[in-house]
């Protein structure tokens, strides 16, 4: 694991050359901001007592209703914690459908962050994973220990003689009990409610500079062991399904629901989340903008990009290949560079390109590391994060189809280049596998481009027009009744020079053999 740590910057210093990109906590973040949002680890205060405690709600069952049995009260879920000593076992608890936490959740936090990691556990080791589960979990075969035996509920309870228990009445009491008293909202002492907000974002380039959803993003909240999720909609509404009575820590969870993760946490957690602080049960909305927290908003805009690009790859509208489920994108603050490695998903790694020199440790990059990065500085805006994103995305969609060997070739042309040169990605167009980075690039950029006009309208950027190869010609071809999915349908494997494109694009487009010939002897 230490070694992985050290090889990793290197690998992706490499590897980042694809593209070259060109504290408020935000508005309306709810009534009860008492909180510093930081990204750095969370501060733990002390243990607190947990009120959810099968043994505490007893005691409140028993304060309540004096008269009954406390065996009404039984134990119906589990907090546990997780010690996973390999990849492939962090692997199978999230395979599982845990909500893990990487810091326990009976403690206070007085300064909250991205990630925890417990300060008794070397940093190079996988910290404890903490999640809550059903009584009757079959656990897997990965260290655990089980830390309280609990009973949560979400509303009335009917006993075996047919009596009502007041969850409500009884949830407070067991705050009151435990301490916790404190914790708990006045007004929702009598009535409970599901959390439910919007999360926004502003690109003042797009929508008349309104707000507009952060979409299928997942929001977690949690008041110690009762733990709800909600992914947000197309216009970044989310709502709970359970009640909260308490005040509640809410985070997003850059893991969307199209199939994409941004960002780690610490190193094995591959999604980062952003901490949005405590607010009551009723719920918090946020919006995001240039002016708040840099990295909620990096996080937030690449996190709409690629759910919009993913969405359009649909056959009613771009129809073509969606980049590869499971897809890692991390965020470089200090880079310029963005590229489209894919190396989760086996891209390189798995190949002879590298393995003799990551060795055992090809695997464990496989699985943590990203298949695209974004460099993200020098990216002031919305539009400056969306096109880069729609470039690296346009790459994705293109490795879907063409596969990986296609895609060791690009890269290798890529270090190649680079290295020869002192830094040029994309080389003379004269080098050995030039045709691979040719039609890559010809691809990503015209795509880019194409969406970007999309979005924000006005004339098509000349993104790409000045390098050797020519996206012009897809453009030339785009505006002539050849649509994005026709290009993309040549994009085979096999096509990895500009004369095999161009026949292959006839053949994929019968009846328009002299445009395309048209196109390919203007720009070429």
């Amino acid at each position: 694991m230490k070694r992985y740590l050290v090889l990793m910057p290197l690998v992706m210093t490499i590897l980042s050359c694809s593209k070259d990109g060109i504290p408020d906590s935000g508005a309306g973040i709810g009534p009860e901001r008492d909180y510093l949002l930081a990204h750095d680890m969370i501060v733990l205060g002390e243990k607190l007592e947990n009120p959810y405690k099968t043994e505490n709600v007893r005691r409140a069952y028993s304060s309540l209703y004096p008269t009954r049995s406390g065996s009404d009260i039984s134990t119906n879920n589990l907090y546990v914690r997780f010690l996973p000593e390999t990849p492939a076992e962090y692997e199978l608890l999230e395979s599982i459908g845990l909500e893990l936490f990487d810091h326990p959740v009976d403690y206070e936090i007085l300064k909250d962050g991205d990630y925890y990691h417990d300060p008794a556990i070397a940093e190079d080791d996988f910290t404890w994973q903490y999640a809550v589960v059903p009584e009757d979990f079959e656990f897997p075969d990965v260290k655990h220990e089980v830390l309280d035996e609990c009973f949560i509920a979400d509303s009335d309870i009917r006993t075996r003689s047919g009596e009502v228990i007041d969850w409500s009445a009884l949830e407070t009491e067991a705050y009151r009990i435990t301490g916790n008293a404190d914790r708990l909202v006045p007004e929702s002492r009598a009535q409970k409610s599901k959390p439910s907000g919007r999360l926004t974002i502003v690109d003042s380039h797009a929508n008349g500079g309104k707000p507009f959803g952060i979409s299928g993003v997942r929001v977690r909240c949690n008041t110690f062991v009762k733990i709800a999720t909600a992914y947000t909609d197309r216009d970044g509404y989310y709502q709970m399904k359970k009640n909260f009575s308490a005040k509640v820590n809410y985070r997003i969870v850059f893991k969307n629901e199209r199939g994409f993760a941004i960002g780690f946490n610490k190193v094995i957690v591959p999604a980062s989340t952003s901490a949005l602080g405590k607010s009551g049960p009723q719920g918090l909305s946020v919006t995001v903008s240039t002016s708040s927290d840099r990295k909620l908003f990096n996080r937030s805009t690449v996190n709409n990009a690629a759910y919009d690009y993913i969405g359009r790859c649909g056959e009613d509208d771009m129809d073509i290949a969606a980049p590869p489920s499971d897809l890692r994108i991390w965020l470089f603050s200090e880079m310029t560079a963005s590229s489209a490695v894919m190396l989760h998903h086996g891209a390189v790694v798995q190949s002879s390109l590298l393995s003799g020199f990551l060795g055992i440790f090809a695997d464990i990059i496989s699985f943590f590391a990203p298949d695209i990065t974004i460099g993200t500085k020098g990216n002031p805006e919305y539009r400056d994060l969306y096109s880069t994103v729609c470039h690296e995305l346009a790459h994705a969609s293109h490795f879907s189809r063409a596969g990986k060997d296609y895609w060791n070739n690009y890269i290798l042309f890529v270090l190649s280049s680079w290295i020869s040169s002192g830094g040029t990605t994309y080389g003379s167009g004269t080098e050995s596998l030039a045709g691979y980075c040719e039609v890559g690039e010809m691809w990503a950029y015209y795509l880019e481009s194409e969406m970007y006009k999309d979005r924000y309208g006005g004339q098509t950027p000349s993104f790409g027009t000045s390098f050797w190869f020519r996206p012009q010609i897809f453009r030339y071809l785009d505006d002539r009744g050849i649509s994005r999915s026709d290009i993309f349908g040549a994009l085979d494997a096999d096509v990895a020079d500009i004369s095999t494109l161009e026949e292959r694009l006839k053949s994929v487009c019968p009846g328009k053999e002299s445009v395309i010939e048209q196109a390919f002897r203007r720009y070429n």
